[in-house]
């Protein structure tokens, strides 16, 4: 899946992960896409949520490698 921006969250733990992507979806135009790649395996959760109560889609999520990747599509 092709994206407008990326962010590495790696090694950071909740909420940083969720805190870096609405800093990042902030600066992004409607419709664009953003992925975020994290080790926290939470992450999977918490984006559900934080997608269910922000209004922005959650198109994908992806585990592989103990690296979860996550693209949420701008509202």
């Amino acid at each position: 899946m092709n994206a407008h921006k990326e962010i590495d969250t790696r090694g950071m733990n909740c909420p940083l992960p969720i805190l870096k992507a609405k800093k990042a979806l902030a600066d992004m135009a409607s419709g664009e896409v953003l992925k975020v790649v994290a080790t926290d395996p939470s992450s999977t959760r918490d984006f559900q949520a934080f997608a269910k109560q922000t209004g922005n889609e959650l198109l994908e999520q992806t585990a592989a490698g103990g690296e979860f990747t996550h693209y949420l599509k701008r509202r």
